[in-house]
C-alpha cells in the first residue's frame, strides 16, 4: 500500500482517529461488483471496543446484492472545517478505512448496534429506542458491521498560505 504523500498531514493518534468515526455523522462507504464501483452515504454508530462500525438498511436493495458478492468496502469519515476565503485553503480531518462487511443474524446483536446508532444519533434515545426497537422492527432490519482491518487519516487544521 502506497504511503501518505503529505506526511505531516497524517493523523498519528488511533483515538484521534476513533474520535472522528464516533463524531461526524455520516460516513461514505465504496464498494464494488464486476468492477463496476458504487459509493453510498450511510448514517453509523462506531464502536471502538470492537473496532467496528454499524449501519442499517433495508434487507433488499442494490447494496445488499453487492456486499452478499463481494463484502470489501472502503470508506471515509470527513470532518469539514471550511474553505478558507482568500487563502486557497481548506481545513478538514478525514478517516479513510477499509473492511469486510457481514449482516447481523442474531436479535440482540442488531438490537444492541441500532441502539449504539440511536444513542449517537438523536437527542432522546431512550424515547426512540422504546418505539423504534420493537420485535418486529429490528427482526425485519439488515444490520452491517464493518469490520476495519486498516485506517488512517489526514487533517489540515492550519492555513498554509497566509490572508
Amino acid at each position: 500500500m502506497r504511503g501518505m504523500r503529505r506526511k505531516e498531514k497524517a493523523i498519528e493518534d488511533i483515538e484521534e482517529l476513533q474520535n472522528i468515526l464516533h463524531t461526524v455523522k455520516h460516513i461514505t462507504v465504496a464498494m464494488c461488483q464486476d468492477n463496476e464501483p458504487y459509493l453510498v452515504t450511510l448514517s453509523h454508530g462506531y464502536d471502538p471496543k470492537e473496532h467496528c462500525i454499524f449501519f442499517h438498511c433495508a434487507s433488499e436493495g442494490k447494496k445488499i446484492d453487492i456486499l452478499k458478492e463481494n463484502n470489501i468496502v472502503w470508506g471515509q469519515a470527513l470532518v469539514d472545517e471550511g474553505y478558507i476565503q482568500g487563502a486557497c485553503d481548506h481545513l478538514y480531518a478525514t478517516v479513510q478505512f477499509k473492511g469486510k462487511v457481514r449482516f447481523l443474524e442474531d436479535f440482540e446483536e442488531k438490537k444492541a448496534a441500532l441502539e449504539l446508532m440511536i444513542n449517537k444519533l438523536d437527542e432522546k434515545p431512550e424515547e426512540v429506542a422504546e418505539k423504534q426497537l420493537t420485535e418486529q422492527s429490528v427482526t425485519r432490519v439488515a444490520v452491517g458491521r464493518i469490520d476495519i482491518e486498516y485506517m488512517s487519516g489526514k487533517k489540515s487544521k492550519d492555513i498554509i498560505i497566509s490572508l
